[in-house]
C-alpha cells in the first residue's frame, strides 16, 4: 500500500512511500481511508522525525476487516477514527476504543476533521465545567479547537470572547456563536471567568490579568513555541487565588470512542459544524502542510485518498 513517510524537509515535509498493510491486533480494525486531516502540532514533530515514524491521527474511511476479539464496529461500517499514528496511508489498524460509527449523511471529509480538535474542544469544555452565564476568553481561536470550543461552548450558554490575528480570521467565530472577536488582548475586557490559553510566550500573563479573583486559567497549548515567565506577585493585581491548570486531551478516562460518537452526533443534528477551510488531494499535503504552518488555514484541512 501506499503512504506517507517524512522527509525530514520543511520544503517537501513528506513523500509518498510502498510499505506493508497494517496487520491489525485483536482489538484493532482496519479500515480503509478516504480522508484524514492534519494539524500544525504534527508538523513540529516531522521537523526532526524519529526513525520508522509515520504520522496521522485523524482519519475517515471504511471498516474492512473488523476487530478479532468482536469488539468495535463491524466490516464495511463507515468510521471516523483516531490512531496514534499511520493514518497518512491508505490504511490504517485503528483500536476499536478510538472508532466510532459515522451516518451516510456526514462525508468521509467533514468527518476527518474531528477528532484531535474535536475531541480537544469537547474535553477543553468539560474541564472548563458549567459555563452557563460565564464569561469565557479563548485566544488562538481561529484553529480547529477555537471553532469547535467556541461552538460547544456558546451552545452551553457561555460568553465567548476570541481572540484571532485578523477579523477575516474571526468572522466565521461570530457566526458560530461567539459573543466578540478581538485581534490582540488589549482589547478584550475582562474579568473572565475562565481563560483558556493555547500561544503561551508573552500572551499567557496578559490572558492572566484579565482573569477575575479565584478564576481558571486553563493551559493547553503553546502555539508561538516561546517559553512563558510568570510574575506570581502580578495575581494580586487582580486574579488573586486564581488557579492556573495544564490541560491535554490525553488526560482522560473516557475512551475516545465515546466522545467521538458524541461529536458526530452532534454534527449529524445540526448542533456542530466541523469547519473545512482546504480540502485537497493527499499528492498535495506537502503544500497543505506549509499553510497550515505559516496559519494560512482557518479552522481545519483535510486530504483525501483518491
Amino acid at each position: 500500500m501506499k503512504a506517507l513517510r517524512p522527509t525530514g524537509a520543511t520544503d517537501t515535509w513528506v513523500a509518498h512511500e510502498d510499505v506493508p498493510q497494517p496487520r491489525p491486533g485483536p482489538d484493532e480494525a482496519l479500515v480503509k481511508v478516504e480522508a484524514f486531516a492534519v494539524n500544525r502540532g504534527e508538523t513540529f514533530l516531522l521537523e526532526h522525525p524519529r526513525p520508522g515514524h509515520r504520522p496521522g491521527k485523524d482519519v475517515a474511511g471504511l471498516v474492512v476487516q473488523a476487530a478479532a476479539d468482536g469488539s468495535g464496529p463491524a466490516a464495511c461500517t463507515r468510521v471516523v477514527g483516531h490512531p496514534m499514528a499511520g493514518g497518512w496511508a491508505e490504511y490504517v489498524a485503528v483500536p476499536t476504543s478510538a472508532l466510532a460509527p459515522i451516518p451516510e449523511s456526514i462525508p468521509a471529509v467533514r468527518a476527518a476533521a474531528l477528532p484531535l480538535a474535536g475531541l480537544t474542544a469537547l474535553r477543553l469544555l468539560r474541564t472548563a465545567g458549567p459555563v452557563a452565564g460565564r464569561r469565557l476568553l479563548l485566544t488562538g481561536a481561529s484553529g480547529g479547537v477555537g471553532h469547535y470550543f467556541t461552538e460547544l461552548a456558546a451552545g452551553a450558554g457561555a460568553e465567548v470572547t476570541a481572540v484571532t490575528r485578523s477579523p477575516e480570521r474571526g468572522r466565521r467565530l461570530i457566526e458560530l456563536g461567539a459573543t466578540e472577536v478581538v485581534h490582540d488582548l488589549d482589547d478584550a475586557v475582562g474579568p473572565y471567568d475562565v481563560v483558556l490559553e493555547s500561544t503561551g510566550g508573552t500572551e499567557l500573563p496578559r490572558a492572566l490579568a484579565r482573569l477575575r479573583r479565584r478564576g481558571l486559567l486553563i493551559w493547553f497549548g503553546q502555539a508561538s513555541r516561546t517559553p512563558i515567565t510568570l510574575d506570581f506577585f502580578d495575581l494580586f493585581a487582580g486574579p488573586e487565588s486564581a488557579t492556573l491548570r495544564h490541560f491535554h486531551y490525553l488526560d482522560f478516562d473516557t475512551p475516545y470512542a465515546t466522545d467521538l460518537a458524541t461529536l458526530v452526533r452532534l454534527v449529524d443534528g445540526g448542533r456542530l459544524h466541523p469547519e473545512v477551510d482546504r480540502i485537497a488531494d493527499w499528492s498535495e499535503t506537502g503544500s497543505i502542510l506549509t499553510a497550515l504552518r505559516e496559519r494560512r488555514v482557518r479552522g481545519k484541512a483535510v486530504l483525501t485518498i483518491s
